[in-house]
Parts: C-alpha cells; structure tokens; sequence
C-alpha cells in the first residue's frame, strides 16, 4: 500500500493585487479627478496553486518582481490573498526576512521577545533561549541598541539567531543567507543545513544562488511575472532558469 504524503503548506489559486499610486500632477487631479486616477491595481501573484510535503525543501527564483517576496509574505500571514487560499494544516510559520518584523525604536534584545511572540511562543520560552540567540547572533553590545542604528549585515544576523534558536514546523527564507560578512555566512549555512535535515521541519527558501539552492532543495518552483513558469527537481529547474536568465 502506497504511503501517503502529509502536506505542510498548500496554496491554491492564490492571487495578490497591489494598489500603485501614479504621479499625476495636482493640477490634472483638480481639473479633471475622475479622468485622472491616483491608483491602479496591480497583479503580483497571479493564481499560483502548489503544495509542499511536510520535511521538504523548496526553493522559489525568478527575476525580480516576479512575486516570490509576496508569495512568501502571503504564506507567513503577514498579509492575506486577495483570492484563493493558503493552507499550513496546522503548522506553525516564521519568516526570515530583512527588513520584516523588527520595531526599530526597540533594541536587539527587545525585538526578540517580540519576534518570539508574534511566533506564538511563550515569554518564558523565549527566555529560555535568549542567551543563545544573542550568542548566535554575536552582536555583543550591540543588543541592547536600537536595531535602526544596526548595519544590513547585523540585522541579518538577529533575524537568522531568532529563525534559527526559536524553531518553528515552517521555515520561509528570504535571501538572509546571501547577507552578513563571509564567516557568519559560513555558520549560517551550516545551522540552516543541521534545521532543514529535521524531516518534521519545511522548509522555503527564497534565492538568486542556484548553487544554494541545489545543495539544501529537493525541489524548485519557478515564478515569473507572478505565475508558474515551471515547477521540478532542482537538475530539471535550474538548468533552464539559468539559460533563460543568462
């Protein structure tokens, strides 16, 4: 008897609009403000339908503005499609992004109990993490500071250490592991590759780097201009990706 696959994410016919404010002059909206509209709406993700097994690694390319941003935003619940449906049957989610999910008034150490709550876990687990996040994220002094005084490279690193130490079921990777200086990349690859080989764990990851995505992926969706290009195994995928990119 076949073995039945367990789905960790299913996506169907998912569709996210964006309303573009135009720059139309205060002169043209005051003479004629219906023939001059200040918005359009704009399709980012059109009807993307895929599913991801429960333990496996998928990786998103596409030029950019293709959708994958959005697509994984949409996943994470930041924000809701405007049609179709996003299932996680249960799992929890994080988001490893730059630039997603940090308050910049607050310091690095305030921004992970408030990372780790808006994760669903409990102040006393966070707590039970907090040392090895912040040594993870070797920011030393630093953690007690603002993060908008934080360098590109130091944001990255707190934002993997939470990813990273606070586990969750769904992990959504965002290009973070291409940022930070070559040694803290090095370490990160390595505690990315120990999280994903848990076969309860799912992993998506987001990124330009074939070579990335060829070690750590199973499979790969290809996105382009916000709809299915081609979707396989990373030797079928890529090859032609690269082709149609070069």
């Amino acid at each position: 008897m076949a073995e039945v696959t367990e789905n960790a994410i299913s996506v169907s016919d998912v569709k996210i609009r964006y309303r573009i404010f135009k720059k139309v002059s205060l002169l043209k909206t005051i003479l004629a403000p219906h023939k001059y509209k200040k918005t359009e709406l704009f399709e980012a993700v059109k009807g993307v339908s895929f599913e991801v097994p429960k333990g496996q690694i998928l990786g998103i390319v596409g030029k950019n503005g293709s959708g994958k941003s959005t697509l994984l935003k949409a996943i994470a619940g930041i924000f809701a499609p405007d049609e179709g449906t996003i299932d996680l049957h249960g799992h929890t989610v994080s988001l490893l992004s730059i630039g997603v999910g940090f308050q910049n008034k607050l310091s690095g150490r305030e921004n992970i109990y408030l990372s780790g709550m808006l994760l669903g876990f409990s102040k006393a687990q966070i707590e039970e993490k907090i040392d090895d996040i912040i040594e993870f994220s070797e920011l030393g002094e630093f953690i007690e500071r603002p993060v908008k005084t934080y360098s590109s490279g130091m944001y990255s690193k707190l934002a993997f250490a939470i990813t990273a130490i606070l586990e969750t079921e769904i992990m959504l990777i965002d290009e973070v592991l291409s940022v930070g200086d070559a040694k803290f990349k090095k370490k990160s690859y390595a505690k990315m590759k120990s999280l994903i080989t848990n076969k309860d764990r799912t992993v998506v990851i987001v990124s330009h780097s074939s070579e990335t995505l060829q070690k750590l992926c199973d499979s790969i969706l290809w996105l382009h201009e916000g709809e299915i290009k081609m979707q396989g195994k990373c030797e079928d995928v890529l090859p032609i990706y690269e082709e149609f990119m070069s």
